[in-house]
């Protein structure tokens, strides 16, 4: 497995979450900068509400755990494990994330 860049920090909102490629995969990447880690990413599928949407759900927390409303439905998923925080047995792929300085880079299969 090998790490790769798919942007700056700077390419990132605060409090949201913007769409990256890594090959031929939309991943959604979130950026909390208040938070340790700062970054998180998931994949963009959202599997119930079937689209490519994760990027753009409401970022929070529920009892603690950050996560991310998708748009279609409003379930929730933990940003750092990528599980479905209203529906056992869901989850998406969660990326391995690491800053290097202003870039950051995913772990890539």
């Amino acid at each position: 497995m090998s790490w790769e860049k798919i942007c700056l920090l700077s390419d990132l909102v605060e409090h949201s979450g913007r769409t990256a490629l890594l090959g031929d995969k939309q991943v959604a990447v979130f950026y909390v900068p208040n938070e340790v880690p700062s970054v998180y990413a998931l994949d963009n599928w959202d599997p119930l509400g079937e689209a490519f949407v994760l990027s753009r759900g409401i970022v929070g927390d529920i009892g603690g755990t950050l996560c991310v409303a998708s748009p279609l439905y409003k379930e929730h998923y933990a940003l750092a494990d990528g599980r479905c925080l209203d529906a056992e047995g869901i989850a998406v792929k969660s990326w391995d994330v690491d800053v290097r300085g202003e870039e950051v880079w995913l772990k890539a299969e």
